[in-house]
């Protein structure tokens, strides 16, 4: 048999006469997919951040999560690992997926349906089962961290531009489109709903607070974006966010051990007496006080509730179907009725009208299950890690400030809905761990 020449091994070819470089940069786009899938889901975090529904920006967030599942869908198969773990929580998760689509199924095709589908159901609960293949090490769990204070800081800047009036500061411009999503007079943030944003700043707030704790960050960094938390609050000009970020304080107060209740005590007082201050401009003062003593949204939504109960009664079992509240409500809340379309602003009355008992006993499920991922035992070695001991007591927090404002609004945001189920799959892929550790 005749050897090849050096050449022809220093210079592998494909097929015929075609060298092998070609292929090379044809493929390594998807080396860059398969190495970084952190980079990825935070990514795509990002792109739900920054772009709204009403934005028409070519779907950036629906491609930036198809290359995230892609990418980790692939590396999953290279690395040999199995791509989908059943989690107790995921039966709740795919009850609700497979109600809604059967109901999806008999309606006529409807973009604003199939969007809200993903960002209630698809999308968070995708999320839930990623993380648990992404964040599998301290690393990446300290860069998702990172991000959390970057978002933070954004939001939290962007929201007290928005208070002060310097407008020129905020971005993306977009955020100050009154044609565009709602409460153009109050901090939206990029969400463009100044609940969803409060939610977010609560969120990410109490996040802060755990990298301080562990002094993982820099500490006057950190303090002075935790500083200026209640201002950021306070530009929502929202009383159900005012209201959760108070339970947070106080729950902060009664769950965290003696030495630290002497600290979130005087982190109280402080933040009482900067909104004090701030309360003193007249201007500012003034519209404080008329938003507190605002009764017509409480009137609004007072026979809204009524509305969206006397059709959960008319069909409690199957429901009127996914999405189909906004327009069938009017007929059911007669003062209001000029009005094309009404929102339940309730996320639990907007599950029983439209899926019935089935599909909120999925969520009750589904709740339950959020909440035992807390209680989860912290691996040998982790117990300096991200997912620490803090991190589970915060947990039953953050879980609490998502589900007091979700009745006060429907939580159909996609960003706060990723980011929540987010560390819901950091925990349960934690449990994971534990239980080998245990074996």
């Amino acid at each position: 048999m005749t050897a090849l020449p050096p050449q022809a091994l220093a210079q592998p070819r494909w097929g015929i006469g075609l060298p092998l470089w070609p292929l090379k940069g044809l493929l390594r786009p998807a080396q860059l997919l398969l190495s970084a899938p952190c980079f990825l889901y935070l990514a795509a975090l990002t792109a739900m951040l920054l772009r709204h529904p009403d934005v028409r920006f070519y779907q950036i967030d629906r491609i930036a999560f198809g290359l995230l599942v892609a990418g980790v869908a692939a590396r999953a198969v290279v690395l040999r690992q199995k791509l989908f773990v059943f989690e107790r929580a995921s039966w709740p998760m795919l009850g609700l997926v497979l109600v809604t689509l059967a109901s999806v199924a008999g309606q006529r095709f409807d973009q604003e349906t199939w969007s809200l589908l993903a960002s209630k159901f698809i999308v968070p609960f995708a999320m839930f089962h990623l993380a648990g293949l992404v964040f599998t090490d301290e690393k990446r769990l300290r860069q998702f961290e990172i991000f959390s204070l970057v978002v933070l800081g954004y939001l939290a800047f962007t929201s007290i531009a928005f208070l002060l009036g310097v407008h020129a500061l905020i971005f993306p411009r977009f955020i100050l489109d009154p044609n565009l999503g709602a409460h153009a007079e109050r901090a939206r943030g990029p969400l463009l709903q100044a609940v969803a944003n409060g939610v977010s700043l609560n969120l990410l707030g109490l996040l802060a607070l755990h990298s301080y704790r562990r002094a993982r960050t820099s500490g006057i960094g950190t303090a002075l974006l935790l500083a200026a938390m209640p201002l950021a609050i306070l530009a929502s000009m929202t009383r159900a966010v005012w209201l959760s970020f108070a339970g947070t304080l106080l729950a902060l107060t009664l769950v965290s051990r003696q030495s630290r209740r002497r600290m979130y005590l005087g982190a109280s007082v402080a933040a009482a007496a900067a909104l004090m201050l701030v309360l003193s401009s007249d201007q500012l003062g003034c519209a404080i006080a008329e938003r507190l003593r605002e009764n017509k949204a409480v009137e609004f939504r007072q026979a809204v509730y009524a509305g969206g109960w006397e059709m959960f009664l008319q069909r409690p079992l199957t429901g009127w179907g996914f999405h189909q509240m906004p327009d069938e409500l009017p007929r059911h809340v007669m003062e209001y009725g000029e009005d094309k379309v009404l929102y339940p602003h309730n996320t639990y009355l907007e599950l029983l009208a439209e899926q019935g008992i089935l599909g909120f006993g999925l969520y009750a499920w589904l709740t339950w299950e959020l909440w035992r991922l807390g209680r989860g035992a912290v691996p040998r070695g982790e117990e300096d890690g991200f997912l620490n001991q803090h991190f589970h007591r915060l947990w039953p927090i953050m879980l609490a400030v998502y589900w007091i404002n979700a009745a006060v609004v429907v939580m159909s945001y996609q960003f706060v809905n990723a980011l929540l189920f987010t560390m819901a799959g950091m925990l349960a892929a934690q449990r994971r761990r534990a239980e080998v550790c245990a074996c």
